[in-house]
């Protein structure tokens, strides 16, 4: 990907097919099934591809064993099917994973038993496994570490790992090679309306400051918790759609959960979920589910979710792990459709929503990021009648994403200058936070670490974009404050 090819592409003149605003996982699978379909499509993200919720995930490919209990059944067979399909067109990223179930109490096994037996029976035939009871001794040997007084055993399921922001990367990598345009550091200032209808959009560079207008016969909204935004700039006054969760991760040295097996809290003293997931040589222990008043594009744990997640590892995690161990606490919002008085977040349903304004506006939102494709698969069917388009069959259930090329960084350490420069001409890298937060993980495997090599990439980065020394020391130290809010516990 070229991202001056691109502003290029953009600043051409032509009129698109589709212009979708936002680049985290619901537009990037939008804009892949427009181009995938040979629609003329566009994507523009005001930061960085995944910059938000997308790149802050607890790393699931999931049905959302969860959503049983909330009888969503249809929520949790279109997402376990989306999983298999997902497994199967990015190998490369996608694992199966074990996770176990404890059981501290008698009725716990079968309790838990059955409802996977159903889990197991909603994926069908993209189902990655069978789920199995445990006698504590076979518990105890998949999970070494787990608190042991009190155990009677416990039930594995196999459920799908990734990393989230490579995945992003790699969709947009994907989409551009079917032929989208896709460009961050560029922000949707405005709409252009012409007879009352939405017909693109004034962007503005980041970088250059310069200003220029988009046409498209379609624009989708695809801005996550920001949605309501770009609604009201079409519509004053529309009431909101979204309601904010914030859910907050704490990540810690692999001796916590040494083996290869994640474990499963189906119901915590408040009744939340709480995983913990070995990941990139690392545990990532989630999540929370606090509702906020307003979303923000760094979001900062509140002190009672760092409490909440440590007093449960330390009850799961026979090693009692201590706010010194945490290597990086990272925050993600969700963007839930509201209903009813919009505060029981974690009740909410996390279904996805397409809805069309009387301008011809798209605005997607809600869903996870397991169900990214087949969201981009209704807005795109949506936006076919909606812009008049040529109606396309939808290919990308069976559409291979692509992968990295061979000997491209490993996301659990830090870049070499030549990787650095890879990202920086090949995967629209601009900033230092862009390669160590997304492009490799370093941020979140480890605050502190990566916050002491900011310079390096900074000069790094420099030397392949044209960037002088200034840049470089603005570079660095915007990252290491961006990195004291990943410490714990998290300054700002």
């Amino acid at each position: 990907m070229k991202r001056a090819e691109a502003i290029d592409g953009l600043r051409a003149g032509e009129t698109l097919d589709l212009l979708v605003i936002g680049g985290g996982a619901t537009g990037l699978g939008t804009a892949l099934d427009a181009a995938a379909r040979g629609h003329r499509v566009a994507l523009v993200e005001a930061h960085d591809f995944a910059k938000g919720t997308s790149s802050r995930s607890t790393k699931l490919v999931h049905g959302g064993v969860r959503y049983l209990r909330q009888g969503n059944l249809s929520l949790v067979r279109e997402a376990l099917r989306e999983r298999g399909r997902l497994a199967r067109n990015a190998p490369h990223l996608v694992h199966p994973m074990a996770f176990v179930i404890p059981a501290y109490k008698w009725w716990d096994t079968p309790f838990y038993g059955i409802g996977l037996k159903l889990y197991d029976a909603l994926a069908g035939k993209l189902g990655l496994g069978r789920s199995r009871m445990l006698g504590r001794d076979e518990t105890l040997a998949r999970i070494p570490t787990i608190a042991p007084a009190g155990l009677r055993g416990g039930v594995l399921y196999l459920d799908g790992q990734f990393d989230d922001a490579r995945l992003a990367v790699d969709l947009a990598r994907t989409a551009w090679d079917r032929g989208a345009l896709l460009a961050n550091q560029l922000r949707a200032v405005s709409l252009i309306k012409e007879g009352g209808k939405v017909a693109g959009a004034e962007l503005r560079d980041a970088e250059t400051g310069a200003e220029f207008g988009v046409r498209a016969r379609v624009v989708v909204n695809a801005t996550g918790v920001f949605v309501d935004e770009l609604r009201r700039a079409d519509q004053a006054g529309a009431a909101g759609i979204v309601t904010v969760s914030q859910g907050v991760h704490l990540v810690l040295p692999k001796r916590f959960l040494p083996g290869d097996a994640a474990i499963m809290v189906p119901k915590t003293e408040d009744g939340r979920v709480m995983f913990a997931v070995p990941w990139h040589e690392r545990v990532v222990v989630g999540t929370t589910d606090t509702p906020l008043a307003a979303a923000s594009i760094e979001p900062r744990a509140l002190p009672e979710e760092l409490d909440f997640l440590l007093h449960h590892a330390r009850r799961y995690l026979a090693g009692d792990p201590a706010g010194s161990d945490v290597l990086s606490v990272f925050a993600g919002l969700r963007p839930l459709v509201r209903s009813g008085d919009g505060t029981d977040t974690a009740a909410m349903s996390r279904d996805h929503t397409v809805l069309v304004s009387e301008s011809g506006l798209i605005t997607v939102t809600g869903g996870k990021w397991t169900t990214y494709r087949r969201m981009g698969e209704d807005v795109i069917d949506r936006a076919e009648q909606v812009g008049g388009l040529d109606r396309r069959p939808c290919v990308t259930a069976e559409l291979p994403i692509l992968a990295p090329p061979q000997g491209a960084a490993d996301p659990s350490r830090l870049p070499g200058p030549a990787e650095v420069a890879w990202f920086a001409r090949h995967e629209m890298a601009r900033t230092v936070e862009d390669v160590l937060a997304r492009r490799t993980r370093c941020l979140l495997l480890d605050a502190a670490a990566a916050a002491r090599h900011a310079r390096e990439v900074a000069q790094a980065l420099a030397g392949t974009l044209g960037r002088d020394e200034a840049w470089v020391a603005d570079q660095a130290d915007s990252f290491r404050q961006l990195a004291e809010g990943y410490r714990f516990p998290p300054a700002g």
